[in-house]
C-alpha cells in the first residue's frame, strides 16, 4: 500500500510514514497483517505472465504504486509544491495544499496525509455536497432547464449557470448553505442540514441557483481559510472537476477566494497523477520535475477587487449561520428520525 492511500485508514503514523504500532497494539491488530508501505511512484513488482495473458500487457511490466484519490488528483494538476492548491469540483469539494512539513490541525478539522510526492504531506478540507448540492438543485428544481438542455444540445449546466449570472451578486441577499449531507469541514456534523436564508418575494429562480453556487463556494472558502490559518500562504487555485467548465463559476471562486483561478492543460484529474507517478517509477525520474514538463496553465483568472470586498460581507453573515442554527439542525434531525 501507498503512503498516501495508507493515511486515511487511521492506522498510520503520518509524521513517519509508517504503521503504527501503538494504534496497531491498542486495536489488537498484528502489524504482519498490514501490507508492506511504499511511496508513490516506487515500482513495486512485476506483471506475472498470468496476469500478462489475462490483461494483453507485456509479462514484466512494471508496477508502480500509485495514491489515493485526492494525492492523484492534485499531482494530476502540478499541486506538487508549496503555494499552490488545487480544489475540486466533484459531488464533493476538496481544497487541497502540498507542504513541505508535517502538522496537524488540533481542531481535527482539516485532514493531514502523506501526498503523493515522495516524502512530502498535504493537508486538505473536504466539503460533503459542493457539486453535489448544485446536481440536487439540477434534479429537484431545472425541469425547464432540462428540457431546453435536450432540445438545444446543450449542457443543462451552462444554461443554469447563465441563468445565475444574471441575478446580482450577492443574490439579493440570499445565502444558501450546502450541508445537503451533513458536512465534514470546518463542522464535523452529520445533522447539519441544507437551508436558504434571506428568501424575499423579490427572489426568482436565478437568484437561487446563483445563492447555490455561492453557497458552495463559501463552503470552500471554509477550508482554504483554514489552511490559510495554519500558515500556508497560497498564491494561486488549480480548479478541475466538472465544476471547473464554467468560467462564471471560476470567476466567481477567484473572487470569493481573493487569489487567481488556473485551469491546466490535463483533465483527467487523478488517472493522470497515477500516470505521472507510474512514469516516475518507470523512468526514474523526478515526480516535480515531470509535473513541471507535462502541466501547464491554460486559463488564468484574476480576482475582481469590488466583487471581493462585497463577497467578504457577505462570508462573514454566511460563516455565522451554521453556529446559530447548529441546536435548530439537530432537533429537526431528531424530529424527523435521522
Amino acid at each position: 500500500m501507498d503512503v498516501a492511500d495508507a493515511s486515511g485508514t487511521l492506522l498510520l503514523d503520518v509524521a513517519h510514514r509508517s504503521w503504527s504500532q501503538t494504534v496497531a497494539e491498542r486495536l489488537d491488530i498484528p502489524l504482519e497483517w498490514l501490507p508492506p508501505l511504499f511511496e508513490s511512484g516506487d515500482v513495486v513488482g512485476q506483471l506475472l505472465p498470468e496476469a500478462a495473458s489475462l490483461t494483453g500487457l507485456a509479462a514484466g511490466t512494471p508496477i508502480v504504486a500509485g495514491g489515493g484519490d485526492q494525492a492523484c488528483g492534485a499531482v494530476g494538476v502540478g499541486v506538487v509544491r508549496q503555494g499552490i492548491a488545487s480544489v475540486a469540483l466533484g459531488t464533493s469539494g476538496v481544497v487541497f495544499v502540498h507542504d513541505d512539513t508535517y502538522q496537524v490541525d488540533e481542531a481535527y478539522r482539516l485532514h493531514s496525509f502523506c501526498h503523493g510526492v515522495p516524502g512530502k504531506w498535504h493537508r486538505m478540507g473536504v466539503m460533503l455536497a459542493a457539486g453535489g448540492s448544485f446536481q440536487w438543485w439540477r434534479n429537484h428544481f431545472a425541469h425547464e432547464e432540462l428540457e431546453r438542455a435536450e432540445k438545444e444540445g446543450k449542457d443543462v449546466y451552462e444554461i443554469l449557470t447563465s441563468d445565475a449570472a444574471t441575478a446580482p451578486l450577492g443574490s439579493e441577499g440570499l445565502l444558501f448553505l450546502p450541508y445537503l449531507s451533513g458536512e465534514r469541514t470546518p463542522h464535523p456534523d452529520p445533522k447539519a442540514r441544507g437551508a436558504f436564508i434571506g428568501l424575499n418575494l423579490r427572489h426568482g429562480k436565478e437568484h437561487l441557483t446563483r445563492a447555490v453556487l455561492e453557497g458552495i463556494t463559501f463552503g470552500l472558502r471554509d477550508s482554504l481559510q483554514l489552511i490559510q490559518e495554519s500558515g500556508i500562504e497560497v498564491t494561486e487555485l488549480r480548479v478541475s472537476g466538472g465544476g471547473a467548465r464554467s468560467l462564471f463559476w471560476r470567476q466567481m471562486i477567484a473572487d470569493i477566494f481573493g487569489i487567481p483561478v488556473v485551469t491546466v492543460n490535463s483533465t483527467d484529474g487523478p488517472a493522470y497523477g497515477a500516470a505521472i507517478m507510474a512514469a516516475s517509477g518507470v523512468l526514474k525520474e523526478d515526480m516535480m520535475t515531470l509535473c513541471e514538463k507535462w502541466i501547464q496553465v491554460t486559463e488564468r483568472v484574476e480576482p475582481n477587487p469590488d466583487n471581493r470586498q462585497q463577497y467578504d460581507a457577505y462570508y462573514s453573515v454566511y460563516r455565522g449561520l451554521y453556529g446559530t442554527l447548529q441546536s435548530t439542525f439537530h432537533q429537526l434531525s431528531e424530529l424527523a428520525g435521522h
